[in-house]
């Protein structure tokens, strides 16, 4: 069957301060955010089945879910009182696959711990890759997950865009076009899955890999940096919220958003304050019920426009 919208990736249970687990993890916020723009969308994830689908239950009218088995579904706890951003990996469902199945007009690969296959089978019209979970990496007993420079291994054969945000941005010099990217600083090895840890590359060597594609960077409330093959970048304003009542999964709906955009035609800086629109609409409520459908984000873009 055909898709207008398909994200690979690990959904997560992520775990509250009292113990409840809810729904998380960039698969499943974008494909929210693809749903509620109209697109037909569908989960290929990884873990137990019959906890995943407990954790989507209330959102299964919008998406289509197709599970391969695990032994456990990843599930992440947030540190964030120790340092922001900060979480723990308490369970991981594993690496997926080379050769799932794929027929859809957009593939987003949506890693959040260094899951997602290089190559698939079936066909795509675009690309669209978070790597944030491409550079996460996670060891000892407390298993709290760091950033380490990212391996172009990891990455797909092919891509035309890809969203990561300032955080991460020092670990990702190699998807940064010559001429915006900076050496990012050395960092210590580590372990998760076997393959992580800094990997050096030569100028022609980097230049190979990062040639493909638009990368947006993201910068909270701060403009969005947009990196274009040729060494051009773009800034564009992100809109300003009165009131933020959480952002979890913000970046992900960015990332939903200004895949979608640029899959429609619109240019690399359109879409992106498309997408911020889309992520103003979704910090501005609280979690995935927040995500906004094309209206409510054609309207806040309008508003910024006449401010």
């Amino acid at each position: 069957m055909h898709f207008d919208y398909t994200t690979v990736g690990h959904v997560s249970a992520d775990v509250m301060p009292d113990g409840a687990r809810r729904a998380g993890g960039s698969a499943f916020y974008s494909a929210l955010q693809a749903a509620r723009l109209g697109l037909q969308s569908r989960i290929i994830t990884q873990g137990v089945e019959a906890e995943l689908q407990s954790l989507l239950a209330p959102y299964r009218s919008e998406l289509e879910l197709q599970i391969v088995p695990a032994s456990e579904t990843t599930a992440l706890q947030s540190t964030g009182d120790r340092a922001p951003h900060a979480q723990r990996l308490l369970a991981w469902a594993g690496r997926m696959e080379e050769g799932i199945e794929i027929d859809s007009s957009i593939v987003h690969l949506a890693p959040i711990a260094r899951e997602t296959p290089r190559r698939w089978s079936g066909s795509a019209d675009f690309i669209g890759l978070t790597a944030q979970g491409l550079v996460r990496a996670w060891s000892g007993a407390d298993r709290e997950i760091r950033l380490v420079a990212l391996a172009p291994a990891l990455l797909p054969e092919h891509w035309d865009a890809v969203v990561i945000s300032e955080h991460e941005r020092e670990s990702c010099t190699v998807l940064i076009p010559p001429g915006a990217r900076r050496r990012a600083p050395s960092r210590g090895p580590a372990v998760a899955g076997g393959d992580a840890g800094r990997t050096a590359l030569s100028d022609e060597a980097a230049s190979a890999v990062v040639d493909r594609g638009v990368v947006a960077v993201t910068a909270a409330a701060r403009p969005t940096s947009i990196h274009m093959p040729d060494g051009e970048v773009a800034r564009v304003k992100v809109p300003v919220i009165d009131e933020l009542c959480d952002d979890v999964g913000a970046g992900d709906v960015f990332a939903a958003a200004f895949f979608v955009a640029l899959h429609e035609g619109r240019s690399a800086r359109a879409a992106a304050a498309f997408a911020n629109a889309a992520a103003a609409v979704r910090i501005a409520g609280a979690g995935a019920d927040a995500i906004g459908d094309r209206t409510a984000i054609e309207a806040r873009l309008g508003g910024i426009a006449r401010a």
